[in-house]
């Protein structure tokens, strides 16, 4: 058994408390706000009006309120549009950073502990924290948010060696899901082509949130052509915004450059085969499919 442990400082918790929460959730954000309980975690997004991406996160039940789990580089505009959103709604929102922290560890540690459920999202405590099966992919394993003053006691008994965090982030884009530089996809793609239907991330049965309108519709005509797709280098390197060719026709542009690379690919055109090496300016790559994804 795998007892590895990332500890994903990159990381940032939100706290939504108040009467109102439950409400205020539900009109904002992708997924359902009744799938979320003590038992129960749920991952959302947040989009434009148009349904484009915004910001993206995993939704915990913790006491009387909730926490957000998202990326430290989205925290401050996440916290500031929420506040945005309230206006007159009894919810107050916090920022606790400074306080918690995530931490990742595997699927099969995380089906030892007792009480576990092989169910995505399933929520338990481990001492009072909650510890989340990740909602988009068991693959991603576990995580578990918790007080950094408690952390490493927690990490001691759970028999967890701290890993490198970029062994988490290679893990996460093998499995084709973004693990940084979420901001890099502001507002250049609508969420559904972000394969947030595949990752539990958008309910189609809810009631109207930001953006419902263009999501449901790209569902309902089946006008989803391009897909969120991570990109394997095999030479050279990758440019943001850098555009994408077969037998000089563009079928998508690279998003996410540096180490963990994402490109928006227009996956039913005919000029698109996932088995080409394609060629940019200063290198080559192969766009990866994931296995989850079923298309």
């Amino acid at each position: 058994m795998e007892n590895n442990v990332y500890i994903l400082k990159d990381r940032a918790i939100l706290y939504l408390n108040g009467p109102d929460t439950i409400d205020f959730l539900q009109n904002l954000v992708t997924n359902d706000m009744k799938k979320v309980s003590e038992n129960s975690s749920c991952f959302a997004s947040l989009l434009t009006p148009q349904g484009k991406f915004l910001y993206e996160f995993i939704i915990v039940k913790h006491k009387t309120g909730y926490f957000i789990d998202c990326e430290k580089a989205q925290s401050e505009e996440i916290f500031n549009q929420l506040n945005l959103y309230k206006i007159r709604s009894k919810v107050e929102i916090l920022n606790l950073s400074n306080e918690f922290v995530v931490a990742s560890f595997g699927y099969e540690k995380y089906l030892s502990i007792s009480g576990a459920k092989d169910i995505l999202g399933y929520t338990l405590k481990y001492r009072e924290d909650p510890v989340i099966l990740d909602p988009r992919n068991k693959n991603l394993g576990a995580r578990l948010i918790i007080n950094l003053e408690k952390l490493y006691l927690s990490l001691k008994k759970l028999n967890l060696k701290d890993d490198k965090l970029e062994n988490y982030y290679i893990k996460s884009h093998e499995l084709g899901i973004v693990p940084k530089n979420l901001n890099k996809l502001k507002n250049k793609l609508f969420g559904i082509e972000c394969n947030f239907e595949e990752l539990s991330g958008i309910d189609f049965k809810k009631g109207c949130y930001v953006g419902q309108e263009n999501t449901a519709r790209i569902k309902l005509k089946n006008k989803l052509s391009k897909r969120l797709f991570p990109l394997k280098v095999i030479s050279g390197k990758l440019l943001e915004d850098e555009k994408i060719y077969n037998n000089d026709v563009e079928i998508g542009k690279v998003l996410i450059d540096e180490d963990y690379p994402f490109a928006l690919i227009k996956y039913l055109d005919q000029n698109f085969n996932k088995d080409n090496t394609f060629k940019s300016k200063n290198g080559s790559f192969k766009v990866h499919i994931p296995e989850w994804l079923k298309i």
